[in-house]
């Protein structure tokens, strides 16, 4: 069995967590919870290891492509959360903003075998929450469809 983190508790709320890999991250809560807003929030964290791990994905399968990216980033904006405990995101909106001389068709293959294939981090949150997909690039937005429907075309 392998160890992917471990938590410790330092003070107050803090933890920092030590990964598999051998890295350090720093959470915490706010001060009206009783922490000092020395880290981001555990909750944050899953997100945030879904922007990178599908940027990652897409940034390597547009370079084996040899499309010139200028610029790239990947945002993870939540839509839609539950009123009732546990309150979490059920519907999420992952957002890649691209410039350069990319084109869009290649943009899009990349972002569908990271959502369907690569990315391990989607593929766990899927089943509890809708993930939508968008690219802008070059300053134009696209809605991408649904992983179902783009199965079936």
């Amino acid at each position: 069995m392998s160890r992917i983190a471990l938590a410790t508790l330092t003070r107050g709320m803090e933890f920092v967590a030590r990964t598999g890999s051998d890295h350090e991250v720093r959470m915490d809560a706010r001060e009206e919870s009783g922490g000092k807003n020395l880290g981001p929030r555990p909750a944050e964290l899953p997100y945030v290891g879904l922007a990178g791990c599908t940027g990652m994905d897409v940034i390597s399968i547009l370079r084996k492509m040899r499309q010139d990216v200028a610029t790239f980033q990947v945002e993870v904006e939540g839509v839609t959360k539950t009123e009732e405990h546990p309150k979490r995101w059920s519907k999420i909106r992952v957002i890649f903003t691209v410039t350069g001389e990319v084109e869009a068709a290649k943009l899009e293959r990349a972002i569908d075998l990271s959502r369907t294939r690569y990315c391990g981090v989607s593929d766990v949150m899927r089943p509890a929450i809708e993930i939508e997909y968008v690219y802008v690039l070059n300053g134009d937005s696209h809605t991408m469809a649904p992983i179902e429907e783009a199965r079936e075309a």
